[in-house]
């Protein structure tokens, strides 16, 4: 894991923890995720980010919605995959970002607790997964 990586870990779950962010904590992810940071918190703002959580098992990923003006829903895992262009773009193919906007919305409404919450069936989920 990078150095970069380890330092976000740490903000994030101090956030996780805080149920807050201060501006610190802020300027140090944007200092890590600049723009991106940018346009995920601006999804959070307008309630962008779902977590469809799978019953019994507690099992979720995450469902969030883009900025372009078709509003595509992209799912992912906030620490590992997304299914939008510039994941596969931009960190898979260049390794130019550590995520993209979609996982950072993700993390990041989930460490404040203001994701939407879906709760489904286990087999509803496998469904979902099955077409990533």
């Amino acid at each position: 894991m990078s150095a970069s990586s380890l330092v976000a870990e740490a903000v994030w779950k101090a956030i996780e923890s805080a149920g807050s962010v201060t501006d610190d904590q802020l300027s140090i992810l944007h200092f890590l995720f600049g723009k991106n940071l940018e346009r995920a918190t601006r999804i959070v703002d307008q309630r962008g980010v779902k977590r469809i959580v799978g019953e019994p098992s507690g099992r979720s990923i995450f469902q969030v919605v883009g900025e372009s003006r078709r509003k595509e829903e992209y799912f992912c895992f906030a620490e590992h995959y997304c299914a939008c262009y510039s994941f596969f773009y931009d960190i898979v193919n260049r390794g130019e970002q550590l995520c993209c906007k979609h996982q950072l919305a993700a993390r990041l409404a989930a460490s404040l607790g203001v994701c939407i919450e879906d709760k489904v069936s286990d087999e509803q989920l496998a469904l979902v997964l099955s077409k990533l």
